[in-house]
């Protein structure tokens, strides 16, 4: 039983202002935390996520006199998935540097979860002198597999039809990656839309599947070099199953002697709760202060 992670308030998830960007890839919605004309920061949620995932750590930033501009990747939350081809690390970090563009920030941080994170190094390699700080939550070199059936389970699930809104939620509490809170409940009640004979998930399965097949084949540590910018690099502590990491130390270890301006925190939660975890919040704060 996997997440540690202090309880989030309701009132503690400030909602954000969505925006919906006209992109040369397609119509992005981008979930937006603070006021506009501030310094920019981006967030990339994980492989089948929404921009919810933000919903704590979009109100931290704006507490830095930051914008956060929170995503839903194309083939999720509320963004059409593109033609057959066009997803993957590199063309989602293409799309960053358009959302940049569309807001007009040269500059921006970057934070990304999980695939989020593997999109950032892939953003570096494209433009690194648009990144001011990196942020990478639980992801950066190759997972050990056994810390991967719960992943591929919720990719798996995509396209499925419930009965009820309630009935997903239960399959989702029942699985026990999640600890359930206000957090969670906002971000799958967002994930779910009617359709025939009940709801399912809004993510494309055909664009997480196209995603699942790109990270197969893509060298992650190959991009490690071009991670130039001050990093964070933030580790779950709490594994799925002994010893099963989605950061190995190994990796963890190899990626701060070649990322120069990198460090790493620990965090006392899973792959899942890490990310409304007020640790990773307090780390991310001290870095882009």
């Amino acid at each position: 039983m996997l997440v540690s992670a202090a309880p989030v308030n309701a009132a503690s998830l400030a909602p954000g202002v969505d925006r919906y960007l006209e992109l040369p890839s397609g119509t992005l919605r981008a979930r937006l935390h603070g006021a506009p004309g501030r310094p920019l920061a981006i967030g990339v949620p994980g492989l089948s996520a929404n921009c919810l995932s933000f919903g704590l750590l979009g109100p931290t930033v704006a507490g830095l006199d930051r914008t956060l501009a929170a995503i839903d990747l194309r083939g999720r939350g509320r963004s059409a998935a593109g033609k057959s081809g066009s997803h993957g690390w590199a063309a989602h970090a293409r799309d960053v540097l358009a959302v940049a563009d569309a807001l007009g920030a040269q500059r921006f941080d970057f934070i990304g979860h999980s695939m989020g994170a593997f999109v950032g190094l892939s953003l570096m390699k494209q433009a690194p002198h648009r990144v001011r700080s990196l942020v990478l939550i639980d992801a950066v070199g190759v997972p050990d597999l056994r810390a991967m059936p719960p992943i591929l389970g919720a990719a798996q699930r995509l396209g499925t039809v419930y009965p009820s809104t309630e009935a997903f939620l239960e399959l989702v509490k029942g699985v026990g990656v999640v600890g359930w809170d206000d957090f969670w409940e906002a971000h799958y009640r967002e994930d779910l839309v009617e359709t025939e004979g009940g709801v399912r998930q809004r993510a494309s399965r055909d664009a997480v599947v196209e995603d699942l097949e790109y990270a197969a084949t893509a060298d992650v540590r190959a991009l490690w070099p071009h991670a130039v910018s001050q990093t964070l690099l933030v580790r779950a502590a709490q594994p799925f199953s002994p010893g099963a990491d989605i950061i190995t130390e190994h990796d963890r270890d190899t990626f701060l002697t070649i990322a120069k301006r990198a460090r790493a925190v620990e965090v006392p939660a899973n792959h899942y709760g890490v990310m409304n975890h007020p640790q990773t919040a307090k780390a991310v704060q001290e870095l882009i202060t």
